[in-house]
């Protein structure tokens, strides 16, 4: 009878030890299953067959069918244009043609943009001839320094040098010339530059301009006779860009956004790799394991979702060219809803000791602390930056007074290179942080509509080659001469001096400006403490202001 008594007071700790064991084993398969969900995304996404996944390319487009698949099997309901996909042009304005556009002195080749480029008003003709530099014939190509107009007007602030290009080459086009070809002795800055957005009429003969590395290689003697052969063609160069937009119906009031971008840097075509050679740039960690983190969120979330809030799921393309899909959604949202607040993942495949998680957005929201005071994860080592500003898609969201976080892990040296690659990758503390996420979308659940708190906007993760900066946000869809800012980061120089979203950056001291590229080349001529004059135009006004950096 103490026998059997004994055995019926064992069988409730026997069957919670075995309730215990499944609950384990349960949870270290639901473990594996993520982790290897994870690994095979990345493996797909930054195999070389998607060249890198250039935004408008082919590899895009793979990708791009890749996530729909998944959202299709996993029963996400597609929410955009066309199902899952809004697509979207991406104007890069007028390209000189590499098929069209050549120049040859005595049979020897220059490189386009290192040794000379056409203007973007140049008239589209090939030339040849045998000009002497130092004469001006009629029926050969005629060549200008344009030391003699810069001495002139160096003090004349009216001055502007393409509006003389272009007068002169008409004229000397009527008096027999078959080209205008530019250099520049003088040590003034003459600001030719190739203006991508440039509209106006073309002038009657091909106008190019010889660098002053390109001068050196084939023109110094100018008193040779040279046989030249130039050509002058343009494309006009749009690329067909894609997001891939689901959407998890809870009938709630409010929506949680979530968001990682699916594109990088194909072959470095875009002049934004950070090493050399034509490679494929596969992007495993940049951001292969944000979008693969997406994906299964997105499943998660799918199969048992915290019910107070519906959930859009956005994979963005353009962001390696300037965060054209988020912005592009933010002007063409693809599905009315009330926005709630967003998390962005970019680069969370590289978590160690080293690489910790850094959470950026903590002070975009009073309700982020609370949050984080109750939700957190004993196997992650966390960093927290307060500011809602970042070279990331949650920029874009942050600029609309929307609560933002942003989940990294960190930089490292091969980022933007070729050598970021899938087995580089920590899926386990990948795994560990969607779960984390999750806790935390979860932990959000009844807070409702969570309020918005402008911060500090110190750009966190990536590193610049620049050592002085106005705290500006370029507008890299703007498509007019200049540089027009989308933002002013608070605190910064931009916004002490007083400048607002909206106005046009124009020029820096004696530095004129086209894009954001010869923009950015500006910058990197200044250091920490020197002064110089700042020109912008605001609506129809010119403004200057005098800056010290």
């Amino acid at each position: 009878m103490k026998k059997l008594l004994l055995i019926i007071l064992l069988i409730p700790i026997f069957s919670v030890a075995q309730s215990k064991k499944k609950k384990l084993k349960a949870e270290q398969l639901a473990n594996a299953t993520l982790a290897a969900n994870l690994k095979g995304h990345v493996q797909y996404l930054a195999d070389d067959k998607l060249e890198g996944r250039r935004t408008g390319t082919q590899g895009e487009v793979l990708a791009m069918q890749y996530i729909s698949k998944q959202y299709e099997q996993i029963g996400i309901e597609p929410k955009a244009s066309n199902g899952y996909v809004q697509e979207f042009d991406i104007d890069e304005g007028k390209q000189a043609s590499d098929r069209n556009t050549f120049m040859k002195v005595n049979d020897k080749k220059a490189e386009l943009n290192n040794d000379f480029f056409p203007l973007a008003f140049s008239a589209s003709k090939a030339v040849k001839g045998t000009p002497a530099v130092a004469l001006n014939e009629s029926g050969q190509p005629w060549f200008k320094d344009v030391k003699e107009i810069l001495d002139e007007n160096q003090n004349n602030p009216h001055f502007d040098i393409f509006d003389f290009i272009k007068k002169d080459a008409d004229k000397i086009a009527e008096k027999g010339a078959t080209a205008l070809v530019l250099y520049n002795t003088s040590s003034l800055t003459d600001n030719i530059l190739f203006n991508k957005n440039d509209k106006s009429t073309e002038t009657k003969i091909p106008v190019l301009y010889i660098t002053k590395e390109g001068f050196k290689k084939y023109f110094n003697d100018l008193s040779a006779t040279l046989n030249i052969e130039l050509s002058v063609g343009f494309v006009q160069r749009i690329r067909k860009a894609r997001n891939v937009v689901g959407f998890i119906n809870n009938n709630a009031e409010n929506t949680v956004i979530l968001g990682a971008h699916y594109d990088h840097l194909g072959y470095g075509e875009d002049k934004n790799a950070l090493d050399t050679g034509h490679l494929i740039h596969n992007g495993a960690d940049d951001n292969a394991s944000g979008t693969a983190a997406l994906i299964e969120l997105a499943r998660l979330l799918k199969k048992s979702s915290p019910k107070n809030n519906n959930y859009l799921i956005i994979n963005f393309s353009g962001e390696e060219l300037g965060l054209f899909g988020s912005k592009y959604w933010l002007e063409h949202p693809t599905t009315k809803i009330s926005s709630n607040y967003m998390i962005n993942m970019d680069m969370v495949g590289r978590y160690d000791t080293a690489h910790k998680l850094t959470i950026g957005g903590y002070g975009t929201s009073p309700v982020w602390g609370e949050v984080f005071q109750t939700t957190t994860d004993k196997n992650l080592i966390v960093k927290f930056d307060s500011s809602g500003a970042g070279p990331s898609d949650h920029e874009a969201f942050y600029r609309k007074d929307m609560p933002v976080l942003f989940f990294f892990t960190g930089s490292h040296s091969d980022y933007h290179k070729a050598t970021d690659d899938w087995d580089k990758i920590n899926y386990d503390g990948e795994r560990e942080i969607v779960q984390y996420i999750y806790k935390l979308i979860a932990a959000t659940d009844s807070k409702g509509k969570l309020s918005f708190t402008k911060t500090r906007e110190q750009q966190m993760g990536r590193s610049s080659k620049f050592t002085v900066s106005l705290g500006v946000i370029p507008d890299y869809g703007y498509s007019g001469t200049g540089v027009r800012i989308d933002g002013v980061s608070q605190g910064k120089l931009a916004e002490r001096i007083g400048l607002q979203a909206g106005d046009i950056l124009l020029q820096m001291g004696e530095y004129k400006f086209v894009d954001v590229m010869s923009y950015m080349q500006t910058l990197s001529k200044f250091k920490k403490g020197d002064k110089t004059k700042l020109v912008i135009k605001r609506k129809d006004e010119e403004k200057e202001f005098n800056i010290e950096f």
